[in-house]
């Protein structure tokens, strides 16, 4: 079993900055790979952020480009949370921010490339 839970998310002004916390229990293997999504009312989930990691490959990440260069997805040394820094942020940058874990190395692109959610924070920017 895995479970994710999210913290971090508020009320902030355009311009200033969050960082997100989504803790993990469960076996590592299980973690293999963890990404952030978002979704604001009235559309689908959106991909922002992925990070992965193995012994033979090291540690790989990926940005959405509409967040790339303001927002910086990290792990802790025990793999047990993984954090989103977002500096810079945009009223459009306004969702409910979704943690997930997915047992493979996968691209993390889509949604369905994870077997585990976390139930989101909320994160509000406003102008």
């Amino acid at each position: 079993q895995v479970q994710l839970v999210e913290s971090g998310g508020g009320l902030v002004q355009a311009g200033g900055s969050l960082r997100l916390s989504c803790a993990a229990s469960g076996r590592t293997l299980s973690r293999r790979t963890m990404g952030w999504f978002r979704q604001a009312p009235g559309k689908e989930r959106e991909f922002v952020a992925r990070i992965a990691w193995a012994a033979w490959s090291g540690i790989a990440t990926s940005y959405a480009d509409s967040v790339k260069g303001r927002f910086t997805i990290s792990r802790d040394n025990a793999k047990t949370t993984v954090y989103l820094q977002m500096n810079s942020l945009k009223p459009e940058d306004t969702a409910l921010y979704y943690c997930a874990a997915a047992s493979e190395i996968v691209s993390g692109l889509r949604p369905s490339d994870y077997n585990y959610w976390g139930q989101g924070t909320q994160v509000t920017v406003s102008s």
